[in-house]
């Protein structure tokens, strides 16, 4: 079995946040308690243009964001590896950045439809979200609320979810058995 194609049977701690100043905070906490942000995942809307321009190019493994939320994204993009940018009907335009940016891309890329949820939700269900949690989540995202997940194993699951507790997100959660790569 090839490293690509394994699946790991994770454990995922996912924290939804009113806004994108609790996300970055929630981020940072991780970052600075020595949490491995490899296993670090934000997904938002966040994607207001009022008057300005708004959008994004790369150059290399660098992201720029202008925007309402330009320092924001750029910053987590910098933290974070890799992402991908997706407008997914229902939902609209979604930012995906650190290492569940393939896995839902691909979950979006191939996904079936499950009942009730966007191709965003589906790729989340795929993955091992329960659907009753996807449906919270995409609700959140429609809200232009923004998740941040951090997947490890058990201990670790649970060391994150210690950390983003104190960021004081509305809703976190723990999930088993999530497919991480």
């Amino acid at each position: 079995m090839t490293t690509q194609n394994a699946l790991l049977n994770d454990t995922a701690a996912v924290a939804v946040f009113a806004n994108h100043d609790f996300a970055d905070a929630a981020v940072k906490q991780l970052a600075s308690s020595g949490f491995d942000v490899k296993k670090v995942t934000v997904i938002g809307r966040g994607f207001h243009t009022e008057d300005n321009v708004t959008g994004f190019y790369t150059t290399g493994d660098r992201m720029k964001f202008w925007g309402k939320y330009g320092a924001f994204w750029g910053g987590i993009w910098g933290l974070l590896f890799g992402g991908v940018f997706l407008t997914i009907p229902v939902i609209g335009p979604l930012l995906v950045v650190g290492h569940l940016a393939a896995v839902v891309a691909a979950g979006v890329e191939g996904a079936l439809v499950v009942g009730g949820l966007s191709a965003f939700g589906a790729a989340l269900y795929s993955i091992g979200i329960p659907k009753d949690s996807v449906l919270h989540y995409e609700k959140a995202i429609k809200a232009d609320e923004f998740l941040v997940i951090v997947h490890g194993n058990a201990h670790e699951a649970q060391r994150a979810h210690d950390i983003l507790a104190k960021a004081g997100p509305s809703q976190l959660d723990v999930h088993d058995n999530i497919k991480a790569d």
